[in-house]
């Protein structure tokens, strides 16, 4: 549990990543390919300033990710990425005024009770994993 603030730091993160690029691209319009290089196309996409704001963001994102990852099991990180589903919805709501109805609260419930119950199970014991892998491990451990 040490090192859940970096988790939810990735995770609102890479939220705030989505709705950057979601803001980027309603910026832009509809996306066409015609009657234009596609190349320059796709770097007029990229260097937009809200997409490439949104890119940026899941460079950071990714970066508190792997610190993450070098501290703690991925079964136990790895399930709380999909709290940036909850956070997505939730502003997407209140930003994009995106529907938010009966069906999709309940999938956001179950996110969070499953993100819960997995935050539970693992009560520091990614850190006795983490010290555990620190130590040399010996030939006949290997074997049994």
């Amino acid at each position: 549990m040490k090192y859940i603030l970096f988790i939810l730091f990735t995770v609102m993160t890479n939220a705030a990543a989505q709705l950057m690029l979601k803001q980027g691209m309603m910026s832009l319009g509809p996306l066409s390919f015609e009657g234009t290089n596609p190349l320059i196309k796709i770097l007029q996409i990229v260097f937009s300033p809200w997409v490439f704001a949104g890119l940026l963001t899941f460079v950071i994102s990714m970066a508190s990710h792997l610190y993450v990852l070098s501290k703690v099991e991925l079964s136990f990180a790895y399930p709380f990425l999909s709290l940036a589903y909850v956070a997505v919805a939730v502003f997407a709501y209140f930003v994009f005024h995106e529907d938010l109805n009966a069906w999709r609260i309940a999938g956001i419930a179950f996110i969070c009770v499953g993100t819960v119950l997995i935050a539970q199970s693992g009560r520091d014991h990614g850190e006795v994993v983490a010290a555990a892998s620190t130590e040399p491990t010996k030939t006949s451990e290997l074997l049994r």
